[in-house]
């Protein structure tokens, strides 16, 4: 069967901050709504919705597909709820593209939410329950002292130092002071800062680490004969890719994420680029933490294996770089509701290729753009790419 050609033809965005009054269906609703202005059209249009969202428990909230389903604008349409953990963001526009892409739907809203303040103490809390109950459980294991093994790793096998993965934490906060829903962009955060942060499990440190968010993301998509009606400037799908890996952990060697770069070469195939480094102007990887942009740019193939920290340091990754990363600031700098974190890169390279990114756009009129995410066990990789 031939696959349609997909256009993201609208976006919007909620502040990431911690909300103390909006609900979680309230969140879906301000991202879908303005999502819709974006583009001019009303739920009228919409023929279907897509919903991403992390484990109920990030909301506490029970079988919260069906509870986010009206305000995400589903009521007596076709929906559909995906998750796959810190995936989730960018796995949900891949399903709402199938099903433009297919033929099903001409117009396909997809809305991406958490609230990650309503679990309580603590996200981490969740951690506990969801490994291996006989070979990971006992050990008591939460994502940050997994993660501290998983940086200590990378920065072992090639000579890394805490310095070169600070510098990303620091880009990527200074790039978020140009995003207005972002949490924590800071123009003036040094890699000092970073290094005299609070340890919260040696060599992860407090400004190592993305911080808990509320917020939603909305898009769009269009097949190619109503997005060309629409708009002048739709940005194409033009690959799409997944993968799990093994969702024991400590099965894998931790230095690299192979989940990535098969996910990155199903939708490199898909669009047929042959060489990423090149072929590639902009990427928004997912960084929860700093080291992980690292890894997941040289799972992406945009980096030599243990050569990512280069990027940082000769300009490449700067805004006004060869290769911007995460001009919008990316989880560390915007924030990380899980799943609306990953839609938001999405939605930020939306705005990039259309040149609508304001104070944060990336200069040369940029083509071609990446997002990826990662999550769950640890074992997920989803990746976009988008083209004007």
């Amino acid at each position: 069967m031939t696959m349609r050609k997909v256009a993201v033809i609208g976006a919007g965005m909620t502040k990431f901050v911690r909300r103390a009054q909006e609900t979680p269906k309230e969140l879906s609703w301000l991202a879908t709504r303005m999502a819709l202005e974006s583009c001019e059209l009303t739920l009228d249009d919409i023929e279907a919705v897509c919903m991403g969202t992390a484990p109920d428990s990030f909301d506490g909230i029970h079988m919260k597909g069906e509870y986010l389903s009206d305000g995400a604008g589903a009521w007596r349409k076709p929906y559909m709820r995906s998750y796959v953990g810190g995936g989730t963001g960018v796995f949900v526009p891949i399903q709402g593209w199938y099903h433009v892409a297919s033929g099903m739907f001409d117009v396909v809203l997809v809305v991406a939410e958490e609230k990650m303040s309503n679990f309580y103490p603590h996200a981490q809390a969740a951690f506990l329950t969801i490994f291996d109950h006989t070979t990971e459980r006992p050990l008591g294991p939460n994502l940050l002292w997994i993660f501290a093994l998983e940086m200590n790793r990378y920065m072992t096998t090639y000579g890394i130092s805490k310095e070169d993965i600070a510098r990303v934490s620091v880009q990527h906060k200074r790039n978020a002071a140009n995003h207005p829903c972002a949490l924590l962009g800071d123009p003036d955060i040094t890699v000092e800062d970073v290094l005299n942060s609070e340890v919260l499990a040696y060599p992860v440190q407090r400004y190592d680490v993305s911080p808990v968010s509320d917020g939603a993301v909305a898009i769009v998509l269009a097949a190619e004969h109503v997005a060309k009606r629409l708009t002048d400037k739709p940005v194409w799908v033009e690959g799409v890719g997944w993968n799990l890996d093994t969702a024991h952990w400590t099965n894998r060697d931790l230095v690299y994420p192979r989940y990535v770069e098969y996910a990155a070469r199903m939708a490199y195939d898909m669009a047929g680029i042959k060489e990423p480094k090149k072929e590639i102007h902009i990427a928004e990887p997912y960084d929860p933490f700093d080291y992980k942009a690292l890894h997941h740019l040289e799972g992406l193939q945009l980096a030599e294996r243990g050569q990512a920290p280069q990027l940082y340091i000769d300009g490449t990754a700067a805004r006004d770089g060869n290769m911007p990363v995460c001009p919008s600031g990316g989880l560390l700098g915007v924030g990380n509701p899980i799943a609306a974190a990953g839609l938001m890169k999405i939605a930020e390279l939306f705005w990039q290729l259309r040149g609508e990114a304001g104070d944060r756009q990336v200069p040369g009129q940029p083509r071609r753009g990446i997002a990826q995410a990662w999550g769950d066990l640890m074992q997920v990789g989803t990746v976009v790419i988008m083209g004007r």
